[in-house]
């Protein structure tokens, strides 16, 4: 096999450009697997534990910072960018709306491990092709949210977008509603030399929207505390102090990119694939709390949430119905779920049923009123 001349390496890269853009992506870098630059700040976060129960961040750590010694003979990253911001997104209605279940919005559609990973495949098959055609083999291997790859330094450092103050990478383009994914490549192309300029400026809005104080400093996310990770990754009981401020949100939280500023500009999704699907455009809590473990593994089915598995399901949602308002029907819901799946889900349905009691104990804001207007014309001893 020859090696491919400066002169197709160019023209490769342009032709990869356009077969990507053609595939769904809206933008590709590419890069050196070179991130030892990162790895300060990566042993630093690890180091103050902020990577909670997430022990696999821990593992590998040779990998993660050498992108070559997981796939033999890579010599360059294709970093690609996927938006998914879907039509609707009805944020404000499903947050406001305490009776509801709120679901990050990168979940309300088809797994995109799936749909990045099987378009990058076809790209890289593409590339194969071409090299094929002028005497040269190409070994390519895609990555999408998998395996020990630090997706978002290496889409940093090819040019995609900077690091936000809320961890996510952002785009001036997009904002943060995108997928990132990655093709490790053994051909020596060439590479963006300009990384985009960090435009968060003095804004801090995500720091302070953040449910739970969870962006510790600029830069820094304590998992931990996170919304996302308590009620995806984290896979024993929340703390009681975090359950009240979770909300009604079961799978994932978006606050931190709903308040940024860079999120105006970004445009809806158009890949079917991320558009709301069905059984989300109903999604009242009541109604999720009572499926069995089969009609979850049956509606969550090719959608990301049925990682989680039901336990953690749920758990999720015994949580947001101890935050919903006071009801006789949540309580009995409740009750009814009872040593119907773990200890751990008990546990937090105890708590839910503790917060309906509490509630339902209390008088209504009307009773209390007349209650105060009755004792105004009473004597003081009454």
């Amino acid at each position: 096999m020859s090696t491919l001349s400066e002169t197709n390496l160019i023209k490769l890269t342009n032709h990869i450009r356009q077969w990507a853009k053609e595939l769904g992506f809206q933008a590709i870098g590419i890069v050196k697997p070179d991130l030892a630059h990162h790895q300060q700040a990566i042993e630093s976060w690890l180091a103050n534990g902020y990577q909670g129960s997430m022990s696999f961040l821990e593992r590998n750590g040779e990998l993660r910072l050498n992108p070559e010694r997981l796939h033999p003979g890579t010599v360059r990253v294709i970093s690609v960018r996927m938006d998914y911001l879907p039509e609707q997104a009805g944020f404000a209605s499903d947050l406001e709306d305490s009776k509801q279940a709120y679901i990050s919005r990168y979940a309300v559609g088809r797994d995109y491990h799936k749909v990045m990973r099987k378009r990058l495949k076809k790209l890289a098959d593409q590339i194969q092709a071409y090299c094929l055609e002028t005497g040269q083999e190409s070994d390519a291997r895609p990555f999408v949210d998998s395996a020990p790859v630090l997706e978002r330094p290496l889409a940093e450092d090819a040019g995609l977008g900077w690091t936000g103050k809320h961890s996510l990478l952002l785009n001036a383009e997009a904002g943060s509603w995108f997928f990132l994914g990655e093709l490790l490549i053994n051909l020596p192309l060439p590479v963006n030399v300009e990384k985009e300029a960090n435009q968060c400026g003095e804004c801090v809005a995500c720091l302070k929207i953040c449910p739970t104080g969870a962006i510790v400093e600029p830069y820094v996310v304590d998992a931990r505390r996170c919304i996302s990770y308590l009620t995806i990754e984290h896979e024993g009981s929340i703390a009681e102090e975090l359950r009240p401020l979770m909300g009604n949100r079961i799978y994932g939280c978006d606050d931190c990119q709903l308040i940024c500023p860079w999120n105006r500009q970004a445009a809806v999704s158009e890949e079917a694939d991320y558009q709301f699907r069905a059984i989300w455009q109903q999604h009242d809590l009541l109604t999720l709390f009572s499926w069995s473990e089969t009609e979850f593994l049956n509606h969550t089915a090719g959608s990301p949430i049925r990682r989680i598995g039901f336990e953690r399901w749920q758990r999720n949602l015994a949580v947001a119905l101890g935050n919903a308002p006071a009801s006789e029907q949540t309580m009995q819901a409740l009750q009814h779920a009872k040593a119907q799946v773990s200890v751990l889900v008990d546990e937090h349905i105890d708590w839910a049923i503790e917060q309906q009691q509490q509630k339902l104990a209390q008088p209504s804001r009307k009773t209390a009123r007349l209650i105060r207007s009755v004792k105004i014309g009473l004597p003081r001893d009454a």
